[in-house]
């Protein structure tokens, strides 16, 4: 089996599919508990945190806060993850994710500041579900979000249509942007 997942903030599309790429599952997965914020550095240590009433958080509180979301994306993701792996005919192989910058920044004081605010928390979503793969055994492979529907028909060849559109007609709803994008990182991984 290949999960390919699309993340938000706090959540995340899993789509899983064989090796002959037949959706056997898709899923919303939470990756956050609830009372955290989802995005501590975009919306708590942004830049735009000054224009919020009372002190803003220093680089200090703010790495606090942060290691305390990424601790529960951990547990709530690897909860998640079992749940999937366990609902599953057979093993998961792989997992793809968006990818990130191999030099992206892991310094809160830069992270707080433009252009890495508005990015880093997608990222340490990605990294923390990337090092829960590896824990697991499973291949991580990246994708980029703008390409990997052509990727997927490329690989494909002929049969692309028939294969990209199978998963509406057979599940039904929901079959979203997100479920698509999964979907074709789990034929471009292979």
């Amino acid at each position: 089996m290949r999960l390919g997942l699309a993340d938000h903030l706090g959540w995340a599309v899993a789509v899983t599919a064989s090796a002959d790429h037949r959706v056997v599952d898709r899923r919303r997965i939470d990756l956050i508990e609830p009372g955290l914020p989802a995005a501590p550095i975009h919306h708590v240590g942004g830049p735009h945190e000054l224009h919020r009433q009372g002190d803003p958080l220093d680089d200090d509180a703010l790495a606090a806060l942060v290691a305390d979301v990424r601790a529960s994306v951990v547990r709530t993701a690897s909860a998640a993850l079992d749940d999937l792996a366990a609902a599953l005919p057979e093993p998961i192989k792989s997992m793809s994710l968006r990818g990130w910058p191999a030099d992206f920044p892991d310094d809160i004081a830069v992270l707080r500041r433009v252009p890495y605010e508005s990015r880093a928390d997608p990222v340490m979503y990605r990294q923390v579900l990337a090092a829960l793969a590896v824990d697991r055994g499973w291949a991580v492979t990246f994708y980029d979000a703008k390409t990997v529907e052509a990727e997927a028909i490329r690989v494909l060849g002929g049969r692309a249509a028939a294969v990209l559109d199978a998963p509406r007609s057979t599940l039904g709803p929901p079959w979203a942007k997100d479920h698509r994008m999964a979907f074709a990182a789990t034929i471009v991984a292979g």
